[in-house]
């Protein structure tokens, strides 16, 4: 998917498109082989996902990453997938309830977004955030979708942190 196609497509799109394949593949899939890709994106690897055919018969390639250096405590499958799940979650009811969806670009006309979804969860009573990143801008008209462990420090306090565990404005 190139830069052009994913700026075409409405960010609700994108983002169900992109929530949809991250629960076929950790979600849906059995466990042996969600935990075999989520083995694979822990040490570093970008992952396959899978290609989706759009609307124009183009052929958009999604390629999945985790990036885990900001994680508190021991990162293991259990607790990856908590975080998944509670993004997934977070981010299908803010499609569900149609919020405004805050999106942070990279700079200097980068092709990386942030999506201004957090998921935060504990881990041995030490908070974690997970993020949704997407990197559209690579060779070969792919998508990465990067899951990212932010450093919750930034958090504390504020509304998005509150927001993302399930309190109301």
């Amino acid at each position: 998917m190139t830069s052009s196609q994913v700026q075409a497509m409405p960010q609700e799109k994108f983002l169900l498109v992109a929530i949809n394949l991250l629960h076929a593949a950790f979600v849906e899939a059995t466990r042996t082989e969600a935990k075999r890709l989520y083995s694979d994106i822990s040490d570093g690897s970008v992952v396959h996902l899978t290609d989706v055919k759009l609307a124009d018969d183009s052929i958009a390639r999604f390629d999945v990453s985790l990036a885990h250096d900001e994680y508190r405590g021991s990162l293991n499958y259990g607790a990856f997938r908590a975080s998944l799940t509670t993004l997934i979650g977070n981010i299908s009811r803010a499609l569900s309830e149609e919020k405004e969806l805050r999106v942070f670009n990279a700079l200097h006309g980068g092709s990386a977004m942030i999506f201004g979804v957090t998921a935060v969860t504990h881990e041995d009573e030490k908070p974690n955030v997970m993020v949704l990143a997407a990197d559209t801008g690579q060779e070969g008209a792919r998508t990465t979708l990067q899951l990212m462990y932010l450093d919750p420090e930034q958090f504390l306090g504020s509304k998005a942190a509150g927001a993302a565990e399930g309190e109301e404005d």
